[in-house]
């Protein structure tokens, strides 16, 4: 059978009123037979980019693209690119990429898009999402699920335009508050470069011979259920159980997204219906045996990038707020004076023990509000581990908390392939094919593409 080539797709890297960069190799402007620029400076002014490189200008007015003569030895770097945005290890760094340079006007910044082959991008992202001195195993089947969520993103976006459907991220009443975080965002390039889609950081992160076997070893190469490719998810931690999809994101059902135990076939960890409260309780606060309850500090590093490993505690876990801190935080996060926090009610919890609604009640103001994202983000300077927790209400004084613990499981929403027990099912000789067939369910590998 013959294959077509590996497709192009534009990623969506930092967008900024000014934008510091340079081009390393041959570059010419798409159109035209201009070249350059060394440490140039791209500015937003009057609604149009004006570039300028050693005190000379020019106007590109809309956009303008920058495309390498060498695929193979064309670079270019931005300067400050923030990443881990929102989270608890957010930085800058300066950036190196290969491929195509876009700069376009976007509201009221300039929008940088990365314009790379899908298997140049995937060497980049696994690079990204964990150590190339992962094994073998682990490195080909995260390879096979980032392909696959990527295409499948992209399958999804051209229905949606040619349907011309709008995609509703946000349900709003008077009492409850539902929103969930997904791709659709996006509608100027496939994907943005941070841990919002997946963390792709060009080839700044050292390429390991590794991986780039393991990409080519796959290329090519998705998960399919029912002929149509999976919208492979993954996080750090599940925690013990795989989350459902559609406890985190749009209320559709993917049968290879379902509840899973992570263990053995043969070692159950919990049958019981985590959606009910008493049993979720239980399940957090035990330590049940499970592929990703592991401390084993040289699995952990196959997963977890140095900035990553600064967090611990994340099989089980717990944070403690004063009712100063957690008041402030839920006004300053939400922007709504709830008052006084008296209660963090759960509402409604997934098939992982997750919360999908949570009820806060204050002295001025009670609201519902989810999905899993939306609740971490509430409930954190940056973002809980999960929403997978238990509230301990302690030192109350005439019916109102002085503290608040949250006892936790997990890291991440839980959906698909969990990094660590994937780590950990890989260093006990599991194949990747075993990993994924773990993880998603009834899904098969197929090859689309050379």
């Amino acid at each position: 059978m013959r294959f077509e080539p590996a497709p192009n797709i534009e990623i969506g890297i930092v967008k900024a009123e000014r934008i510091r960069f340079s081009l390393e190799g041959d570059y010419l402007i798409r159109g035209k037979e201009e070249s350059g620029y060394d440490n140039a400076e791209a500015n937003l002014i009057e609604g149009r980019i004006v570039i300028t490189q050693k005190e000379e200008c020019f106007d590109v007015e809309n956009s303008v693209i920058f495309d390498p003569t060498d695929t193979a030895t064309g670079r270019f770097v931005i300067r400050d690119v923030v990443i881990g945005i929102g989270f608890h290890w957010e930085q800058k760094e300066d950036q190196e990429f290969q491929g195509a340079l876009k700069l376009m006007v976007s509201g009221n910044g300039i929008q940088v898009v990365n314009i790379i082959s899908v298997e140049d991008y995937l060497i980049s992202v696994i690079s990204s999402e964990m150590r190339g001195d992962s094994s073998p195993a682990l490195l080909k089947a995260h390879t096979i699920i980032s392909r696959s969520w990527l295409l499948a993103q992209i399958e999804k976006q051209d229905a949606l335009v040619a349907k011309e459907t709008s995609y509703e991220l946000i349900h709003e009443t008077e009492d409850e508050y539902i929103r969930w975080y997904d791709r659709e965002d996006h509608d100027e390039f496939h994907v943005c470069a941070d841990d919002h889609c997946q963390r792709y950081q060009g080839i700044t992160r050292a390429h390991n011979p590794e991986v780039v076997k393991a990409v080519t070893e796959t290329a090519g190469e998705v998960l399919v259920y029912d002929g149509k490719i999976c919208d492979a998810r993954f996080s750090k931690c599940c925690g013990g159980v795989v989350e459902k999809f559609e406890y985190c994101w749009e209320p559709v059902s993917h049968p290879y997204l379902q509840r899973v135990d992570d263990n053995p076939e043969s070692v159950r960890i919990n049958r019981e219906d985590l959606k009910i409260e008493s049993n979720a309780v239980r399940f957090i606060e035990g330590a049940p045996e499970a592929f990703c309850n592991t401390s084993d500090a040289s699995l952990l590093r196959q997963v977890l990038n140095d900035y990553d490993q600064s967090s611990k505690d994340f099989y089980r876990w717990k944070v403690t707020y004063s009712q100063a801190e957690l008041s402030a935080l839920i006004h300053e996060k939400s922007g709504i004076d709830f008052g006084q926090i008296i209660d963090l009610v759960p509402v409604e919890r997934g098939e992982s023990g997750r919360l999908v609604k949570l009820k806060i009640i204050g002295s001025g103001k009670s609201l519902t509000i989810g999905k899993e994202l939306e609740i971490r983000r509430w409930l954190s300077s940056s973002h809980l581990y999960s929403s997978a927790f238990v509230v301990e209400k302690q030192k109350i004084d005439h019916g109102i908390p002085g503290q608040f613990t949250l006892h936790g499981a997990g890291w991440g929403h839980g959906v698909g392939l969990c990094q660590i027990g994937a780590a950990v099912m890989a260093s006990r000789g599991y194949a990747h094919e075993g990993i994924l067939s773990h993880y998603f369910i009834d899904a098969t590998i197929e090859k689309r593409y050379e």
